[in-house]
C-alpha cells in the first residue's frame, strides 16, 4: 500500500472532515474511495438500475429522425 501526502488549505479540509464524519471513514478511506469514483471505467450501480426505467422514452431511431444521414466516411 502505498502513502500519498496531499496540501489542503483551510477551507477544503474543513469541507473534506465533515464529508469525513457524514460517511463515518477515515480520511484515507474517504479519499481513496473518491479517487475510486473518479477513475472508475464503468457507469455506477445507481445508473444502471435506470436502464428501462422511462416507458416512453423513444428509441434512437426516433431521437435521429430528421438529423439526416451520415456522410460516407474516408478510410485512413
Amino acid at each position: 500500500m502505498s502513502q500519498v501526502t496531499i496540501y489542503l488549505d483551510e477551507q477544503t479540509e474543513e469541507r473534506m472532515d465533515r464529508a469525513v464524519k457524514e460517511a463515518g471513514v477515515s480520511r484515507s478511506r474517504w479519499i481513496a474511495n473518491l479517487i475510486r469514483q473518479k477513475t472508475a471505467s464503468e457507469w455506477p450501480d445507481s445508473v444502471r438500475r435506470l436502464a428501462g426505467s422511462w416507458r416512453n422514452f423513444p428509441e434512437v431511431e426516433e431521437i435521429r429522425k430528421g438529423l439526416g444521414e451520415d456522410v460516407p466516411r474516408k478510410r485512413l
